[in-house]
């Protein structure tokens, strides 16, 4: 671990900055990786469509980098967003303030009998 990181578990001696930390971390590396195989991917792609799509190479390059850029901005929020779940439950421990938790959810439709059986 860095000087820097021993000094704020110094200052917030919280048991979960450690977890929190390295969800961050993954979420990013994540972000990471998606921005090369998005970008990648869109290189392909438009390779293979290269008769289709007459377009000098610097915008190919361009508009891959852009498609590479919004997934990793994607990818990036939606993990970012579970680490800030985390980080709520492990603070406070209420699940309740979680993102998913504030999303309507479906009703179980599944009749079941007083016994709690399942009826068709």
């Amino acid at each position: 671990m860095s000087r820097g990181g021993r000094a704020l578990i110094r200052l917030f001696p919280f048991q979960g900055l450690q977890s929190y930390a390295a969800c961050q971390s993954q979420a990013f590396m994540k972000g990471v990786v998606s921005f090369i195989t998005g970008t990648g991917a869109a290189l392909v792609i438009q390779s293979v469509f290269r008769k289709r799509l007459p377009y000098p190479p610097q915008w190919n390059i361009l508009l891959s980098v852009v498609a590479g850029s919004v997934t990793s901005y994607i990818v990036t929020k939606r993990e970012t967003e579970k680490c800030n779940d985390l980080w709520i439950y492990l603070e406070k421990g209420d699940v309740s303030q979680l993102h998913d938790a504030g999303r309507s959810q479906k009703p179980d439709l599944i009749k079941q009998n007083k016994y709690g059986d399942r009826i068709e």
